[in-house]
């Protein structure tokens, strides 16, 4: 039964994708919010600028290196541009997270606050990244639909 609660879980939001629901049956909420912050960073060298998110109380997200091929991950794209150059970008580590149905059954989740760290390099002057976090929300009864969240971050290179 505890299987069968959890092959549930994992597949609900696959064939909630698959399904066109009016506008309005499910209530998007912003699950997870950017914390903008302004940065400087050294001009010419490798940095790095720190991407703080935080997650609502109650809820979690996958991390970018979910447990299984039916989770969705969190990834996030950053839009290029000619100014500066990312080159990576680093998730932390998620953490362990069972259902009481299924205690042994752990997913790799983030939930609180977590910090990507980018890494990139910068011409001098005043500079925005952008980019979009991909990811999808769960609390302890059920997982809404995958979001994509913009980010938007101001920093300056001297």
């Amino acid at each position: 039964m505890k299987r069968l609660a959890l092959a549930l879980y994992l597949c609900v939001p696959l064939i909630a994708q698959q399904i066109q629901l009016p506008k309005g049956i499910l209530k998007k909420k912003p699950h997870v919010t950017f914390l903008a912050d302004d940065q400087t960073v050294t001009a010419g060298r490798a940095t790095t600028l720190a991407l703080h998110f935080t997650i609502e109380p109650g809820f979690h997200i996958n991390s970018h290196t979910p447990r299984a091929l039916t989770l969705i991950p969190t990834k996030l794209a950053v839009q290029d541009d000619n100014t500066f150059t990312v080159k990576s970008v680093d998730f932390p580590r998620g953490h362990d997270y069972a259902f009481a149905a299924s205690p042994n059954d752990k997913l790799d989740v983030y939930t609180g606050d977590f910090v990507l760290t980018a890494h990139l390099t910068a011409k001098r002057g005043p500079h925005t990244l952008k980019g979009l976090l991909h990811y999808q929300a769960c609390d302890t009864a059920s997982c809404y639909p995958p979001s994509t969240l913009p980010v938007e971050l101001h920093f300056t290179a001297r």
